[in-house]
């Protein structure tokens, strides 16, 4: 091509989508593709900043607030207007919404990644229907609706979101080369024994990753195992809950709570299994970074986990919200070194091969070709 494409990206929710495009923009061919970002004030400024060709911060509000959702679409359409991208890229829902409403009848592309469906979440019927509806209707006003995952475009197709052929598969991908450079965290800066079984989770404190059923299943682990250890890599709205629930168990000193971190990595270095417990899930970016780290895995098989993970073969899968199956298996890791040598190394191999960011951003800019081309 003569010149760059222009993509504007528009995002709204940190966490996972965050990760997402720090690690598309490090990678992504700076001579073929200018991105822009247009992110919501939860978003890391500075580090977007160093990555992003330009950072535009926009006041988003998560929940549905129809004044304060107008005033968001009235400004992004006023900078589609102004910088005239060749492609606007919407990720997750709330982003997904405002920026196709926003873009209507002007003459870029849109694409839109909604990184996990709103309508697979825990939910009442009626609001798994109310977002059924919404995506329906607005996969009307985009050009290509990329998956996470072959399970996130099964639920697509199950639900007739629209025509197959909008639908595109791209697997998320990790970093290899920044978590083999990843100084790990030493168990002394810790505080945590160095002859202790850790056993971490990376991720929200929310109600979809489920940290209520890992401090229950911690609690069974931990009758076991005595020099069993802990370790939750991540905040959340849950917090208050999580950390009462510990104490009632008596495991304060057996559980560290680390908040908000830039490093995930660093801290699942230092765990002898990692577990992913969500109640939904589009894809779990966790699972490949678990396994680039040689960690041994236990996650819940729902929606797109069993895609990534095998059981028995690079993880072991547990039914949704059993602690008692979770507190078995990771019990089975620790008394099986042949089975933990063997998820661990399969599980590197399949990293290696499938889930690295080099081949993300190989086919999103594949991608980017053939829909300006349409």
């Amino acid at each position: 091509m003569n010149k760059r494409i222009r993509v504007l990206h528009v995002a709204e929710a940190a966490g996972g989508v965050e990760r997402y495009l720090q690690t598309l923009f490090k990678y992504s061919d700076k001579k073929q593709v200018e991105n822009i970002l247009v992110c919501s004030q939860n978003y890391d400024y500075k580090k977007m900043k160093s990555l992003a060709d330009r950072v535009i911060v926009l006041k988003m509000a998560h929940q549905i607030d129809p004044s304060a959702d107008i005033k968001v679409e009235k400004t992004l359409r006023r900078i589609i207007k102004q910088l005239k991208p060749d492609i606007v890229y919407a990720h997750s829902s709330k982003a997904g919404a405002l920026a196709r409403i926003a873009d209507l009848g002007l003459k870029n592309k849109v694409i839109y990644n909604p990184h996990g469906w709103a309508f697979n979440m825990q939910q009442s019927a009626k609001k798994k229907e109310m977002y059924k509806w919404v995506e329906k209707i607005l996969a009307h006003f985009c050009d290509k609706i990329i998956c996470i995952s072959d399970a996130e475009k099964e639920s697509a197709l199950r639900e007739k979101i629209c025509k197959p052929e909008k639908l595109q598969v791209i697997y998320n991908g990790v970093d290899l080369e920044e978590i083999k450079n990843t100084i790990p965290k030493t168990r002394a800066e810790l505080q945590i024994p160095e002859d202790a079984f850790v056993v971490g989770m990376v991720g929200r404190l929310s109600k979809q990753k489920a940290p209520d059923i890992f401090v229950k299943a911690a609690k069974l682990i931990k009758d076991k195992i005595p020099n069993a250890y802990f370790l939750m890599v991540g905040d959340g709205e849950l917090r208050d809950q999580v950390e009462e629930m510990i104490h009632k168990f008596d495991l304060d000193s057996s559980f560290l709570i680390t908040g908000w971190i830039d490093n995930p990595t660093a801290y699942m270095k230092v765990m002898n299994v990692g577990c992913l417990l969500s109640r939904w899930e589009g894809f779990g970016l966790v699972l490949p970074e678990y396994m680039a780290c040689k960690v041994p895995i236990v996650a819940t098989n729902v929606d797109a986990i069993p895609n990534i993970i095998e059981d028995g073969n690079n993880g072991l899968l547990v039914a949704k919200d059993n602690y008692e199956a979770c507190a078995l298996a990771v019990q089975r890791i620790y008394s099986d070194a042949y089975l933990k040598d063997k998820i661990s190394n399969i599980g590197k191999n399949i990293v290696n091969e499938k889930y690295y960011i080099e081949k993300v951003n190989a086919n999103t800019l594949a991608m980017y070709c053939s829909v300006c081309k349409e």
